[in-house]
């Protein structure tokens, strides 16, 4: 698996027409999650969402469907307020013809998923579409796939799809702590010793490979009249916004 992220399976970079084909040809969408988050002195905050986007693009490559621009947000914004958002978004991917909703977390956290699965609920109810929130190594774990913060896991995911975003000499010979705590804030085994692309590669391809065969398991657990992209055509008339 390379690194390079296809804009063929983006949303936002689709033209109507493509967006259309990609829909009846595989009616899945992938929602990725994250946040802005301290992810120790050598990654980007944004690695949780950038993570999960990056992968679920790899599944997309693999399996077919469409990827949702990333959602940023964390659990502390409330249920109150994020699970209708969420539920507003997940109705206007279903509206779109999508019978398919999978949405992914890269922030490793139970909270975030609850919302992500409650706010699907109401959308799935009439049996039309199916949907799950997630991990993005929910399905795929093991020995070769796991995660933590800003360690071994999340280090290597980033050395392989945005390598230029890494600086590890911020870490060189510096005495850190990997439990979590100030000043460091890393959680996991130490990223100066078991993090690489190879290692990021590898985490990503079966985390993607996971997602996608859900997605096929999903759309084929539906009934046979409800498993085609449910748009009659995406022109002014039948105008729609997401």
């Amino acid at each position: 698996m390379n690194n390079k992220l296809s804009t063929n399976v983006q949303m936002q970079f689709l033209r109507p027409a493509q967006l259309e084909k990609r829909g009846r040809d595989f009616p899945v969408v992938y929602v990725p999650f994250g946040l802005i988050e301290w992810h120790g002195h050598h990654l980007p905050l944004g690695n949780d969402a950038l993570k999960a986007h990056a992968i679920l693009v790899k599944a997309a490559e693999m399996y077919g469907g469409t990827v949702y621009p990333p959602v940023w947000f964390h659990e502390n914004f409330g249920k109150e307020l994020m699970v209708p958002v969420l539920t507003q978004l997940f109705e206007r991917l279903k509206q779109t013809g999508y019978r398919v909703i999978i949405g992914v977390s890269g922030h490793n956290v139970q909270e975030q998923i609850e919302m992500i699965n409650e706010g699907l609920q109401p959308v799935v109810a009439d049996g039309t579409v199916a949907g799950l929130g997630m991990w993005e190594v929910t399905l795929s774990q093991c020995k070769d796939s796991n995660t933590d913060h800003a360690a071994k896991w999340e280090t290597s995911n980033m050395m392989f799809f945005y390598p230029e975003t890494v600086d590890m000499t911020t870490i060189e010979g510096k005495d850190l702590t990997f439990d979590m705590e100030p000043p460091w804030g890393i959680g996991g085994h130490d990223p100066r010793i078991h993090a690489s692309a190879g290692v990021g590669e590898l985490n990503c391809r079966l985390c993607a490979e996971s997602i996608g065969k859900k997605a096929k398991e999903l759309l084929e657990s539906l009934p046979p009249e409800n498993r085609n992209f449910n748009m009659e055509k995406l022109e002014p008339g039948n105008w729609w916004f997401i």
